[in-house]
C-alpha cells in the first residue's frame, strides 16, 4: 500500500491522545452520538468535536448525521491496519529473541557459556 505509512502515521497519532482513545474505547462498544460521547469527559462540546475530527481524519471513526444527531461509529478497517502493523513488528522480534535463544544454547552446548570468564 502506497499511502499505508500516512495512514498509520495518523492513526496512532489518534491514539497518542489519552481522550481519544477513550472515545475509542467507547465506541468499540457500540455506536453512539456525539452528546453521548462528549458526556463523560471533561471538556467542551467543541473541544469533543475537534478530537472526533482527527479521529474521522485518521479513519479511526466514521459519522453520519441523521436530523440534527451525529452518530459515530469504529471504522474496523483503520484498527486492522494499525494492528497488522504492531503484529509484523512483534513477529520479526520473537524471530530475533528465537535465534537468539538458538544460539545461546548452542554457545552452552560448547561448553562455552555455563560461568563467568575470568
Amino acid at each position: 500500500m502506497l499511502n499505508q505509512p500516512a495512514a498509520l502515521d495518523l492513526t496512532f497519532h489518534a491514539l497518542a491522545d489519552p481522550t481519544r482513545r477513550a472515545i475509542v474505547e467507547r465506541l468499540s462498544h457500540s455506536p453512539a452520538s456525539v452528546s453521548d460521547l462528549a458526556r463523560p469527559l471533561a471538556m467542551s462540546l467543541p473541544a469533543v468535536m475537534q478530537h472526533l475530527a482527527l479521529l474521522e481524519a485518521s479513519g479511526l471513526v466514521v459519522s453520519e448525521k441523521t436530523g440534527r444527531v451525529r452518530t459515530c461509529r469504529i471504522e474496523p478497517l483503520a484498527m486492522r491496519q494499525a494492528e497488522e502493523w504492531i503484529q509484523a513488528r512483534r513477529r520479526e522480534w520473537v524471530a530475533r529473541l528465537d535465534r537468539l535463544g538458538a544460539y545461546l544454547n548452542e554457545l552452552q552446548g560448547k561448553g562455552g557459556g555455563d560461568g563467568p570468564h575470568e
